[in-house]
């Protein structure tokens, strides 16, 4: 017998840049701790009633590693007894933790879950941990492993977009992305982030760049274009897997493709249940999740079949769904993304995305998460499906329903 799963509250720390940025003299269990305490906080959290905080981190090494959840946890001053797990699902990790935690209520292993994730990336660089798909040959080999930059490079040529589809894509970014903070879209769910010394150092996105053009970005050159076609040559090995490509189009650079940036976010999560005996309203019900496998080369394409599967498991439509929250790895990937499912634009990522705001790997999708449930009640909408693209070819997505 299952038990709907609900969401009560969803907040996040703002985006810092991921180099020389105003979170960088934090630890990722600082910044962990800050997001926790105020959820704890504002929602008058009893933390001995929270059966498991699941916390996405992606590079799991250094001052990120040793079970990252639960120092985070007792560095938010929880109960000793709220246990905490990390996970790993690449960019969709925080998207997985909530829906874990959702799982995990409606099969009533437990009535209260606090899921979301962090990284600092300015910290812990991308791909120190030393992943096995990028290092052991025999496994890049058999796999025909390329970086993400030219997989996105890949899928812009296949699915036939050019440098002024990804660049336009991207201005819009940062027009979305500046109206929703000139209009306070995001206020509900910032935590203001503080030093050691409780002065506030981050209130607000920093890594966006509003005065981007289409002139500015034409100055960039294309960021995968070297690694491609010279050395070490990722282009040929892209192309042994889709030889029918004469060669890639090189289209993504930094204005186009996903910001690096610190950040932590965490969904409270919990039955009917533990709203009632807490007196917390839930704000929105998760109806269904999704994960799947695709082609580890062009990676990126994982949104296509993750969101049919959770449609089809929430016995859903492409109609049925008011907005979306597709994060922008790069371009490419919403673009494929509308192209795909015939999606107007002005129902994704309204409030701009990943190339405006950055993408803070292990935390996006659980701010994906919040900024889809805020942006509901905001507009006074029904359902949100958020979906990630995922290293090494996997996808996810999760559709949620208002209260």
């Amino acid at each position: 017998m299952s038990q709907e799963a609900y969401i009560f509250d969803a907040i996040r720390s703002p985006r810092g840049k991921g180099k020389n940025g105003s979170l960088n003299e934090l630890t990722a269990v600082s910044l962990s701790a800050q997001v926790l305490s105020t959820l704890k906080e504002r929602n008058n959290l009893d933390t001995t009633k929270i059966e498991d905080v699941i916390w996405g981190n992606v590079t799991q090494v250094g001052e990120q590693g040793g079970c990252l959840a639960r120092s985070a946890v007792l560095a938010a001053n929880y109960s000793e007894s709220t246990p905490g797990l990390s996970i790993n699902r690449f960019c969709a990790s925080g998207l997985e933790a909530v829906n874990l935690a959702s799982n995990q209520v409606k099969g009533q292993a437990g009535n209260a879950y606090i899921a979301g994730g962090v990284e600092m990336m300015s910290r812990v660089p991308m791909g120190s941990d030393g992943a096995a798909i990028a290092v052991d040959p025999n496994l890049a080999l058999n796999t025909h492993f390329v970086p993400q930059g030219i997989s996105a490079d890949l899928m812009a040529t296949k699915y036939g977009f050019s440098r002024d589809d990804v660049d336009a894509y991207a201005v819009e970014s940062q027009k979305r992305a500046k109206n929703a903070w000139e209009n306070q879209r995001f206020q509900q769910s910032i935590v203001k982030i503080s030093d050691q010394n409780e002065l506030i150092i981050l209130d607000e996105d920093e890594y966006m760049r509003p005065e981007t053009t289409m002139q500015s970005l034409g100055g960039l050159e294309p960021s995968f274009k070297m690694m491609g076609e010279v050395m070490p040559g990722f282009d040929n090995v892209a192309l042994l897997k889709y030889p029918e490509f004469e060669k890639i189009n090189h289209v993504h650079h930094a204005g186009n493709s996903s910001g690096i940036v610190d950040g932590a976010a965490c969904v409270l999560i919990g039955s009917k249940e533990f709203g009632e005996k807490t007196n917390l309203k839930p704000r929105a019900r998760i109806l269904a999740t999704s994960k799947i496998g695709t082609d580890p080369t062009i990676m990126l394409t994982g949104p296509l079949p993750a969101t049919e599967k959770v449609l089809d498991k929430a016995g859903m439509n492409i109609k049925d769904i008011d907005i979306f929250e597709v994060n922008e790895a790069f371009a490419a990937v919403p673009l494929t993304f509308m192209d795909h499912f015939g999606i107007d634009h002005q129902k994704i990522n309204v409030n701009g995305g990943a190339i405006a705001m950055g993408h803070p790997l292990g935390a996006t999708g659980a701010m994906l998460i919040g900024t889809a449930l805020d942006e509901l009640e905001r507009s006074n909408q029904s359902t949100a499906l958020t979906t990630l693209c995922i290293a090494s070819g996997m996808g996810a997505s999760t559709i949620i329903e208002r209260i």
